[in-house]
């Protein structure tokens, strides 16, 4: 009983003394523990600074610091992400790229008759009763019979209009007569109008099939591109319904094209291209195709030691409306791109010769988080329909002719079938117009999330041309040289040729040399934490155990200092509710009570004498009061029967 005062004393002195550092009872006493104990010099300054101004100075020099170090970091992080990019020149033997060649004209016109009288005779009517136009021969006579026609029926479906003054009055080429539409209007090329003594244009009206009431009419600004645009139109239909075989016969072999041939000064022939299909451009032939395995090289520049060829191009025989111009058409690829030749194909001239000078370059992006690109093309989701190496284009493409087939329920004829699906034609999908130009109309305004899935592939080999032409033959050797060329071409001509029916390409390396261009990370890992050593180091004096003070100071022991205070109040709240009841005199808390077990005053240290002092005066009790000595103690006991040495001076004064 006699040591509980004592134990009582210590548990007020736990209470009343102030707990500095981590276990800090607030958030003040934390920071200022901090401030004192810390390694960053402007924390400590703005503590022991004497006076108001001096102090504020070192708040605001201290707030600058970490904006500064904030802004720095935060460029460190940004710049983190970037890539430099590197050139890298190589002198070297080059492979070959694959040269592939097509004829404007997809398919021989007096082969294409037969499957295109009825369209032909329909435009030739639009081209007399709009324009006046006669060739001054007989009207085009059916070749087939009924059951080969194209449908005229479904020419009337979708007749060429001529459209008057935007009245939206409509002349229909079948029936002569003005009638009013319905619908949107779509101008095709541009919104400028010809400007002449009359504002008719001409355009053709589409409408939902399911529903007559949704039609659109497109105008165009020349009377050529409508005409034009209407005939491929009918065109696609056609060659949808005509199977493979028959159209690859239809088109030109190899032998009606390819007069010559020279490759690195060697004489080639029709066993070094590869013919490949084209929807829009018939058969187009892939010189240096890789497909045998091998893969062709030069190791010297110039044009002689490149491919030359001489291309018959057969004017005669060439659609008068489907194409306007005359010619042929190739594009420089790799053996693992797809061709595509109606999107970046270089147009060759007839009676000229045509130099192409080429500069082979590598390029390699750096893939996330650098750059939005694919390596592969695996991470995007859209079915490649080329079975070639991934491109941009190709995903663009096979993204469209996915919602072709998922929209309008058949694919488009001039992309890949994809599995299960068939191409369009008027009698099996008498709505698919319609449907085709609004479902482009919105890939054009990129509404229909291609342009958001598709992404850039991060390494790509791109071959950069220089194009020169010039007179060929000349005409000085123009006689001799048609006159060998026509025996070249022996019995399977029986006319002589003329020098507008043929091309003289040749395709070369200007040099050899390599250009590599790369992307290589501008910062590493390494160089990223120095940068940010350095930033906390000027303007804080800090470092990596700095940093890891602030976030135990700042964040877990602030973090703790108030989820600590909430208990304590939640606790104390709960036992006031519980000891509070009708006729019970107040308690003292839990705390109060449980002084020693005060989860502030885990340090086990005695309070010193200036601290105990501090201690606040009780207002529920009594002064503790000392208490009377034992004057029984003040009694001489006979045990002191001899007086000590020391004393005897002082007892003789």
């Amino acid at each position: 009983a006699a040591t509980a005062p004592g134990k009582k004393i210590t548990a007020r002195l736990k209470r009343t003394l102030p707990v500095r550092g981590p276990q800090a009872p607030t958030l003040s006493e934390l920071m200022r523990w901090y401030c004192l104990n810390t390694n960053t010099h402007g924390c400590r300054r703005i503590v022991v600074s004497r006076g108001r101004l001096r102090r504020l100075l070192w708040i605001l020099l201290t707030l600058s610091a970490v904006a500064l170090i904030l802004w720095q970091c935060a460029e460190l992080l940004m710049n983190y992400y970037s890539a430099s990019v590197s050139v890298t020149v190589q002198f070297q033997k080059l492979p070959f790229p694959a040269v592939t060649i097509c004829n404007i004209n997809p398919y021989k016109y007096s082969a294409m008759k037969e499957y295109l009288s009825e369209l032909d005779k329909e435009t030739k009517k639009a081209l007399e009763t709009f324009y006046g136009f006669s060739e001054g021969k007989s009207k085009v006579r059916r070749s087939v019979d009924e059951q080969n026609s194209t449908g005229g029926d479904f020419f009337q479906q979708i007749p060429l209009l001529k459209v008057e003054d935007f009245a939206r009055t409509v002349t229909d080429l079948y029936s002569g007569q003005k009638r009013k539409i319905e619908g949107s209007v779509f101008h095709k090329d541009s919104s400028i109008v010809n400007s002449g003594d009359s504002n008719d244009i001409i355009g053709f009206q589409l409408c939902d099939a399911n529903n007559s009431s949704e039609c659109a009419l497109y105008t165009f600004s020349s009377g050529v591109n409508a005409i034009q645009e209407w005939y491929k139109l009918h065109y696609m239909n056609i060659m949808a319904q005509i199977p493979l075989e028959t159209k690859e016969k239809l088109s030109y072999s190899a032998d009606d094209l390819l007069l010559t041939c020279f490759f690195d000064g060697l004489s080639c022939d029709k066993r070094h291209f590869t013919r490949f299909h084209h929807p829009l451009h018939g058969n187009c032939y892939t010189f240096n195709s890789g497909e045998n395995g091998t893969i062709l090289s030069t190791s010297t520049g110039g044009s002689e030691y490149g491919l030359q060829v001489v291309l018959y191009i057969d004017e005669a025989d060439y659609n008068p409306f489907l194409v306007t111009s005359t010619g042929a058409k190739i594009i420089v690829h790799d053996q693992n791109e797809y061709p595509f030749i109606e999107d970046i194909g270089t147009e060759i001239e007839t009676a000229a010769a045509t130099s192409i000078g080429m500069h082979f370059t590598r390029s390699r992006k750096l893939s996330k988080p650098y750059s939005d690109c694919t390596e592969t093309g695996a991470d995007i989701p859209v079915e490649n329909l080329y079975n070639k190496s991934y491109s941009l284009q190709i995903c663009l493409h096979s993204c469209f002719q996915k919602a072709m087939v998922d929209s309008c329920g058949c694919a488009q004829y001039a992309q890949p079938l994809p599995a299960g699906a068939e191409y369009c034609n008027y009698k099996k999908n008498p709505n698919w117009m319609y449907c085709y130009y609004r479902l482009h109309e919105k890939f054009v305004k990129e509404q229909l999330g291609c342009q958001q899935i598709c992404k850039d592939a991060c390494s790509f080999k791109e071959w950069a041309l220089t194009t020169s032409i010039a007179q060929w033959p000349s005409t000085v050797s123009e006689d001799w040289m048609l006159r060998v060329l026509s025996w070249d071409k022996g019995q399977k001509l029986n006319k002589k040729l003329n020098k507008t029916d043929l091309a003289n390409l040749m395709v070369f390396y200007k040099d050899l040399n390599e250009r590599f261009i790369s992307e290589n990370p501008a910062n590493t890992l390494v160089i990223l934490l120095s940068n940010f050593g350095g930033q906390l180091g000027l303007w804080m004096s800090c470092s990596v155990v700095c940093v890891i003070e602030i976030v135990e100071v700042f964040f877990i022991d602030s973090l703790s200092i108030v989820m600590r205070r909430q208990w304590q109040k939640a606790k104390k709240w709960w036992n006031d509710r519980k000891g509070a009841g009708p006729g019970r005199p107040p308690q003292a808390s839990h705390v109060e009570r449980q002084g020693l077990d005060n989860p502030i005053c885990i340090d086990e240290d005695l309070p010193t004498f200036n601290t105990a002092l501090r201690l606040p005066l009780p207002q529920d009790s009594p002064l503790p009061r000392t208490p009377p000595p034992n004057y029984s103690t003040l009694r001489l006991e006979a045990a002191f029967t001899e007086q000590l040495p020391d004393t005897l001076e002082l007892g003789q004064h």
